[in-house]
């Protein structure tokens, strides 16, 4: 016996064609529940979503069919490695100078992406959830195709708007080391690194000692280097949000933490200024990270805001 685990069905990856890609995706809960699509960051596989979170979410309230997919140019989903690799620093240049800037993809393209997802699952409607970029295609999402969503719940995001402030040197840094993928025991230190930057100056043992475990599994699904700075190209050349999100209607929850060192929390409470009605809950010593401490608080949150607009 190899003493292998069967996968349940609600377990086993599948893969959808959407917009003209392949999107990888799996799910959790009763697939006749009400539906909650998970939108990760940049260079996040769909399994940045932790399963426990994902579960507690999908038991949450009535219960919730809760799905999560690797974005474009990340993990199993189709990669744009014709594009080839953009030149990240003259894009900074470029838009330092006040010029346009220009990328394989936007934000928009991801954002549809995720309705098209929609379609493929033969879901008409759903609660979104967005996290750090992911919270940004949500926001493009609720421009583009807000009769899609019940609800939009953005964590840890920004409007893009010039002049909010930047990270810290330490979380700039961060964003723009490339990861070794040569061997496993080279990444585990630089993913273990990432991340007790990400969650800030608080300790989070419980996350702490299940670095070894989610980075393997990181590099196991498969690294992309190249994807990353894609996505990190689509951010820059999609601009701001702000002015398209005065006239979004969908009922929206911001979620920041107060100590996010790569999206200041002011990032967020601007989330939250520009959409009409949305509702702020800042988390203190919450970081750029979802720590399993604060799955309850931030589970609970999503699913009361989800239950209060069943509807739309």
């Amino acid at each position: 016996m190899s003493g292998a685990v069967p996968q349940t069905p609600e377990q086993r990856e599948h893969k959808a064609r959407a917009n003209g890609i392949d999107l990888a995706w799996d799910s959790f809960g009763d697939p006749a529940a009400i539906p909650i699509l998970l939108i990760m960051g940049l260079n996040s596989q769909l399994i940045a979503w932790d399963e426990g979170f994902c579960r507690q979410l999908a038991a949450a309230g009535d219960g919730h069919y809760v799905i999560r997919f690797d974005n474009r140019d990340i993990g199993n989903s189709t990669h744009f490695t014709e594009a080839g690799v953009p030149d990240l620093q003259a894009m900074i240049g470029l838009a330092m100078a006040g010029k346009p800037l220009t990328a394989p993809y936007l934000l928009s393209d991801m954002a549809d992406d995720a309705a098209a997802l929609l379609d493929a699952l033969n879901i008409n409607k759903a609660h979104v959830v967005g996290a750090s970029m992911g919270g940004a295609i949500g926001q493009e999402m609720a421009i583009r195709h807000p009769e899609r969503m019940l609800s939009f719940t953005s964590i840890m995001s920004t409007t893009g708007e010039p002049g909010l402030p930047p990270p810290t040197p330490e979380a700039m840094a961060i964003l723009f080391t490339p990861a070794p993928g040569n061997t496993l025991a080279d990444y585990l230190p630089h993913y273990a690194k990432v991340w007790r930057v990400l969650r800030g100056p608080s300790s989070f043992p419980d996350d702490e000692a299940r670095d070894a475990e989610r980075g393997t599994a990181v590099f196991t699904r498969g690294l992309n280097p190249a994807g990353s700075a894609r996505q990190l190209a689509a951010i820059f050349a999609s601009g701001s949000r702000k002015k398209a999100l005065g006239n979004v209607r969908v009922p929206t929850l911001v979620i920041h933490g107060d100590a996010d060192p790569l999206v200041p929390v002011e990032c967020g409470v601007d989330v939250a200024a520009s959409i009409p009605g949305a509702k702020l809950l800042r988390i203190p010593r919450m970081g750029h990270a979802l720590p399993v401490s604060m799955w309850p608080e931030i589970v609970g949150a999503i699913a009361a805001h989800a239950a209060a607009h069943p509807r739309r």
